[in-house]
């Protein structure tokens, strides 16, 4: 089985290199890059299965390459850890709503970044022996082909994105808190805010355009996908 390679694009040398020794002793084959122009030409040519990704780099910032990534077919559902010396809410919320899968503010231990990347990289992995696709009010959703469209028309939804419609559309009307929605999207070990769920949420329904409002808010609760039959 080949392992699973990482892009780290990190432009602090010593942080960088902690992070490609602590990787590959978990077993994971490392790519870098130390800037954004390159981290992006390198994420376009290999494919990685995981990038993290600084926001503050040279040449080209890394908001920027996370959202040249989304545009991309080819690269917009690889799964992307955001890292940033910046611990301000405001920078996460735009973080996410760039594309970002989780999002880690330095200064930060390694252990638990490297618990995130095995979460999201199990979340993309996952091959559960369950339906694998969903056909629901023009939403239809192929799990093993990682695609989704409305009306015909493909969503380019990021990797989180993507499980977050799984997991509500295939129990329609079901009433979901966000500790279910970030455990089914995120991982049940990716410490995460409720309100990195709300992003998640917001950005979702913007994709979703004029059928937004097939997820519906349940008041001190979380989320639900909207039932055929329930009325407005």
């Amino acid at each position: 089985m080949s392992r699973h390679k990482i892009l780290v694009i990190e432009d602090e040398t010593a942080l960088l290199e902690a992070l490609r020794y602590n990787l590959e002793r978990e077993g994971f084959e490392v790519l870098t890059a130390t800037d954004g122009l390159s981290g992006l030409q390198r994420a376009q040519s290999v494919l990685p299965d995981l990038i993290v990704l600084d926001l503050m780099l040279p040449v080209l910032e890394g908001l920027e390459v996370c959202r040249r990534l989304r545009d991309d077919a080819n690269t917009r559902t690889i799964p992307i850890v955001m890292v940033t010396a910046r611990g301000e809410e405001i920078d996460e919320v735009v973080g996410f709503q760039m594309g970002a899968d989780d999002y880690v503010a330095k200064p930060f231990k390694v252990r638990p970044l490297l618990q995130r990347v095995k979460a999201l990289l199990r979340r993309t992995n996952v091959r559960e022996d369950q339906t694998a696709s969903i056909a629901e009010q023009g939403v239809e959703i192929d799990r093993w082909r990682h695609r989704a469209t409305l009306d015909g028309r493909v969503l380019p939804l990021t990797p989180t994105e993507f499980r977050l419609l799984w997991s509500l559309a295939r129990q329609p009307g079901r009433a979901f808190s966000r500790h279910e929605l970030m455990d089914a999207s995120m991982g049940e070990d990716v410490a995460s805010l409720d309100r990195t769920i709300d992003v998640h949420v917001k950005s979702l329904r913007q994709k979703l355009g004029d059928r937004a409002e097939l997820i519906e808010t349940v008041r001190g609760v979380g989320y639900r996908f909207k039932e055929a039959s329930a009325s407005n």
